[in-house]
């Protein structure tokens, strides 16, 4: 009996931690590529220093997002909004967000130059409409 019990409590746990929060691998990786919660503006040097310390010295462009992971998320939200491959799963932000672009300049050393400025973002999220998956675009 013992045993049956902590079975399905177990199972009932489980549940629970997929329904109220589990959050898709894509979102750990828009996290990794695109947030950076915090408030700036930064430096020449923060480009440089972040797309490094995450592993994304091979990407040309690169913005980071200095809002709250919840302000971000909230965006999904947002009315439907055409991505720029043609897709429908974009979402423009309805306040202007605080954004670092990170444009490489160099590659023998690598070199980024950091542009802070305020913009309305477009993010892609994922089937359910709650998770950023994809940062799409500002404006």
């Amino acid at each position: 009996m013992a045993l049956k019990t902590l079975v399905l409590f177990s199972l009932l746990v489980l549940g629970l931690l997929v329904i109220v929060g589990a959050q898709p691998s894509a979102f750990y990786t828009f996290q990794n590529r695109h947030m950076d919660p915090g408030s700036g503006p930064f430096g020449p040097l923060y480009c440089n220093r972040t797309m490094n310390r995450r592993n994304l010295l091979n990407r040309n462009f690169n913005t980071f997002v200095h809002e709250s992971p919840d302000d971000v998320k909230d965006v999904c939200k947002e009315r439907n909004y055409t991505c720029k491959n043609g897709q429908t799963n974009c979402h423009k932000s309805r306040n202007r967000m605080s954004i670092s672009d990170c444009s490489i300049t160099g590659r023998n050393p690598i070199n980024y130059q950091t542009t802070n400025s305020r913009k309305y973002i477009i993010i892609a999220c994922d089937p359910t409409g709650v998770w950023p998956v994809h940062f799409d675009d500002s404006m």
